[in-house]
């Protein structure tokens, strides 16, 4: 490929016929009116405001098309990508406050820079590392925790993230009584209209649809109603003084944050013009840590409190001034006339406390692209960040390629994974400068885009040009749009996820990869918020399986077969001789499994003391370290000490290599290498001159001779003689 195209990889769809850009039009405004929906419902996965998708399907489904080898993958936010960010980012911030959005914006850079490094540096078959079992396994788990994360929003039930989500669900079931039903009743309509779109008019884009739908069914209903509130007009004095806890640690960490921002100015400026050790930089660096210690202990306290306040439930009662008061439910006096609304806490801001009494929409999207600006970066969050940033690069990339390849084999286009990490990581790149968060390679979208007749990666830019335009015209239009609506979308979208058939195939195929996707299953649904865990888990897990499984390969005993072949004689009952071992080992010889090969052999010795001969038939014998080179030269001198000898049959070149390099065929004798077992039996024949061991082991005779057309001995060398020299 010229170097032009290796660097800009769009000039590829150059020239461009008419015909083409007109497919690659339709398909992208397909695209864009599932995108769009899409990405604000995977915003709120996030634990962001739901118009932080918008940023994320703007510009990196563009950079994703313009960098990638695939014509056809849509980049942009993702169901798994999205709970993997708001799962791990959960646990330092609280969901939508600016810390977690900045956080957020952080990790898509750092993924973007790892899938970068990795592309420039050939790196895509690193994600071998994560096998398809373990995949399937977390797949599956995170399709159902994806699908569970949304109950609340459907019932419109609040239920606060902890670090045991299997916890917080079953907290959602015991509330299943507080459940909104104008709420739910939106949330199952919009399953209802995706459902009989995609069933009755597939080519109808029936999540925008749905969308369009709920939006207007939310505006005609004032579905929306919201009110403010201080600390005086709660009347249960505990509320009270949750409210008041809430504010106070609100603006103590507001006056932690100002004075962080005061240290680290100051150690600017000494840094220009003082060494690093000047003694009053050392006191300042000493603050700053306490200063942060102090904000992420107010912070999380203030992620507590406010999560407390969340879960209460109040009813508004006008009182004799005409002030609207917030009783919780089970203490409203019986001769109060309430507003018959149920109201929840959405929100704090200063002193104020931001009160829902109805359902909860999308609110107000800001107008036009966010200004570019360079993620916060600090040493904490990159060091905090990193674990969390590999395994969404990972993730993120096997997603995308395993799409890609999935569409080539019907385009017949050819995709580099190497290129294809690079547009991955230069979309989430550039993308952490637009406040987007980490995207990756799109299942549904990229379908859509085929299926509509995409032909380059056009397509992409079209549906991007349209998320740009509803940036800056259409934002109005999504006040009204419910959460449960969002909600509806990613249930529906991750149902297909969900695959246990692939479990339980896993287990068929081999028992060991079956444990894994059990295990990282488990792991995933166990460990959840935290996914990293269960994937990492999984990961580990098939590694060891695979090094237990290359330290006891398959060893066995042969026999000769009727059909004239060598066989497991345990499996298929054969006559052995007690003269000759034949043992055939399938794996390589390396460190891991030497004493186990060793200890095969010795217990065969013990088990035939009469046997003369050890045959090793080493034709899946791939590869010979050092371990293994040693263990053969002991093992060949101890056995020859108690009258026995090893020949070999069928190794490869490479490890006749290695023998011959270390003097290790010198130490065996050229004479005990032969090229097929059939030729190693007929020397050791005519070496023992045992009729009844030519029964067992040669080819039929035919009138008293040898069949002709059975081959004669010769070894592995070029020193043919040496075959059928007995030996000393």
């Amino acid at each position: 490929m010229p170097l032009r195209e290796r660097c800009f990889p769009f000039l590829r769809w150059l020239p461009m016929q008419r015909p083409s850009i007109r497919a690659d039009a339709i398909a992208g405004a397909t695209v864009a009116m599932v995108l769009i929906p899409q990405a604000m419902a995977y915003a709120q996965l996030a634990g962001l405001p739901a118009y932080y998708g918008l940023y994320a399907a703007f510009l990196p489904i563009i950079i994703g098309a313009m960098w990638g080898s695939s014509h056809q993958l849509s980049t942009g936010p993702v169901a798994m990508v999205s709970l993997l960010t708001g799962s791990a980012l959960a646990q330092f911030a609280a969901p939508g406050t600016e810390q977690f959005i900045a956080l957020a914006i952080l990790l898509a850079l750092m993924v973007g820079v790892m899938e970068l490094l990795m592309g420039l540096f050939r790196l895509g078959a690193i994600v071998n590392f994560l096998s398809h079992p373990v995949i399937v396994g977390f797949t599956n788990a995170a399709a159902i925790i994806i699908a569970l994360s949304q109950f609340n929003k459907l019932l419109g039930v609040h239920s606060a993230r902890s670090d045991r989500f299997l916890a917080d669900v079953w907290d959602v079931l015991l509330r299943i009584g507080d459940t909104h039903l104008p709420t739910l009743a939106i949330g199952l309509s919009a399953l209802a209209v995706m459902i009989l779109v995609r069933r009755y008019r597939p080519a109808w884009p029936g999540v925008l649809l749905a969308v369009a739908l709920t939006t207007v069914l939310s505006w005609a209903i004032d579905f929306e109603r919201n009110a403010t509130a201080s600390a005086d007009d709660f009347r249960d004095p505990q509320v009270r003084s949750i409210v008041d806890s809430l504010v106070a640690l609100s603006a103590r960490a507001g006056e932690l944050r100002a004075a962080s921002g005061e240290k680290i100015a100051e150690i600017g400026t000494l840094r220009a013009g003082n060494p690093s050790d000047h003694p009053r930089l050392i006191m300042l660096n000493a603050d700053l840590e306490f200063l942060s210690l102090e904000l992420r202990a107010v912070e999380a306290e203030h992620r507590v409190r406010f999560a407390e306040l969340r879960r209460l439930r109040f009813k508004g009662v006008t009182d004799p001034a005409g002030l609207l008061a917030f009783h919780l439910v089970s203490t409203v006096p019986a001769t109060a006339a309430t507003d018959g609304r149920r109201w929840t806490v959405g929100g704090i801001a200063d002193a104020r406390i931001l009160m829902t009494g109805g359902g909860e929409v999308v609110g107000k999207v800001p107008a036009g692209i966010p200004q570019p600006a360079m993620p916060r970066i600090s040493w904490d969050n990159l060091v905090t960040l990193l674990p969390t940033a590999l395994i969404i690069a990972l993730v993120g990339f096997m997603e995308a390629i395993s799409i890609a390849k999935s569409m080539a084999t019907r385009t017949r286009q050819r995709i580099n994974p190497d290129q294809e990490l690079t547009g991955q990581g230069l979309a989430n790149i550039v993308g952490s400068l637009f406040q987007s968060f980490p995207v990756s390679g799109s299942f549904s979208r990229s379908a859509v885009n085929l299926a509509t007749g995409a032909v380059s990666g056009l397509s992409s830019v079209v549906a991007g040009a349209i998320v740009l335009v509803t940036l800056l015209l259409f934002t109005p239009l999504l006040y009204h749009l419910p959460q449960a609506a969002l909600a509806a979308i990613i249930m529906l979208a991750v149902v297909n996820l969900v695959n246990l058939k692939a479990l339980i195939h896993a287990w068929r195929a081999h028992k060991h990869d079956g444990v894994a996707a059990i295990v990282t299953f488990v792991a995933t649904l166990g460990f959840a918020p935290h996914l990293d865990n269960g994937i990492l888990i999984g990961a580990a897990l098939a590694i060891i399986l695979y090094l237990y499984r290359t330290m006891r390969p398959r060893v066995a005993v042969l026999g000769r077969h009727p059909d004239g072949t060598l066989r497991d004689a345990h499996l298929f009952n054969l006559q052995t001789s007690e003269r000759v071992i034949a043992i055939r080992f399938d794996g390589s010889l390396f460190f891991a499994n030497v004493p186990y090969f060793e200890d095969v052999i010795l217990d065969q010795a013990a088990q035939h003391p009469q046997a003369n001969y050890i045959l090793v038939v080493s034709d899946a014998i791939n590869e010979l370290d050092a371990s293994g080179e040693e263990m053969i030269r002991h093992l060949v001198q101890r056995l020859r000490e108690n009258g026995m000898t090893m020949v070999f049959s069928g190794l490869k070149r490479q490890v006749l290599g290695v023998m011959e390099k270390t003097g290790l065929y010198a130490t065996v004798g050229a004479q005990h290498f032969f090229r097929t077992e059939d030729m190693a039996l007929e020397a050791i024949s005519q070496w023992l001159n045992d009729p009844a061991f030519d029964e067992k082991f040669l080819p039929p005779r035919r009138n008293g001779k040898r069949d002709s057309n059975a081959p004669a001995p010769a070894p592995a060398t070029s020193d043919s003689s040496a075959a059928l020299t007995p030996p000393a």
